[in-house]
């Protein structure tokens, strides 16, 4: 007789009962009470990823942030599916902070939360609109390229391209230093959104002042300027014209 591997996975999840259940998942290194077979985490819905929108097509000039308007995307997370989005550019480090407050539905009188992801408030559609909410209040010359990783919430990047007019390229799988600025720049808004706690409870008006607070904030990679200072001056530059000249 054979037996799969994940037979028997299953077979210790299942029959496991009381204190030796809890003595079982206590060995296991992720701590998950339910097995999630092997064979099923490599069919996760990575389908709307193609080559051409790969992090290595983006153009070379985004890589030494000379040139700003190259912007970094991603999620934090909290208590019962709560998210924040964050999104960061590069060479100012100028944050802004998506509003995705939870929708109706996302949880019932018990408190079980259904439909995790987009009744949270941070699904697909509610995503793509945060963003192109947001973005669009910037020029276009501050809107290059948006920088994401390779989560479901960005399925509809295609329609985010035509709806704020930005470029969206995605980082490699378990790549997280791809991201670094972005990372950086999380665990800077942990302070004001510790882990374990309810994201959703955050106004947009409170997320714009804690935005406020960190665009505030001296950076000594930027010469000890503040990324507010560092995009007033992007600005400038842009809405600077031309002086005629006669003669």
């Amino acid at each position: 007789m054979r037996i799969s591997h994940e037979a028997i996975y299953q077979a210790l999840f299942v029959q496991g009962r009381g204190a030796l259940r809890r003595e079982l998942t206590a060995c296991l290194r992720s701590g998950r009470i339910l097995r999630v077979p092997r064979a099923r985490v490599g069919q996760r819905g990575k389908s709307f990823v193609s080559p051409e929108i790969m992090i290595s097509e983006r153009p070379a000039e985004a890589n030494d942030r000379a040139v700003p308007g190259y912007w970094k995307g991603d999620l934090i997370l909290g208590l019962g599916s709560s998210a924040i989005g964050t999104l960061v550019e590069r060479t100012t480090r100028f944050t802004m902070l998506l509003h995705l407050p939870c929708m109706e539905g996302h949880g019932d009188a018990r408190g079980n939360v259904r439909n995790r992801q987009a009744l949270a408030g941070h699904g697909a559609e509610a995503v793509r609109d945060a963003i192109a909410r947001t973005v669009t209040t910037l020029p276009e010359e501050l809107r290059r390229s948006l920088t994401w990783d390779q989560g479901a919430e960005m399925v509809q990047h295609a329609r985010l391209k035509i709806d704020a007019g930005v470029e969206v390229y995605f980082c490699d799988p378990q790549s997280p230093w791809q991201r670094g600025t972005n990372e950086n720049t999380n665990g800077l808004l942990r302070q004001y959104f510790p882990k374990g706690t309810d994201l959703s409870s955050h106004s947009a008006e409170a997320l714009a002042a804690v935005a406020a607070t960190l665009n505030g904030r001296p950076r000594k990679t930027l010469g000890w300027k503040t990324p507010a200072e560092a995009l007033d001056q992007c600005l400038a530059s842009i809405n600077k014209q031309p002086v005629a000249t006669t003669g």
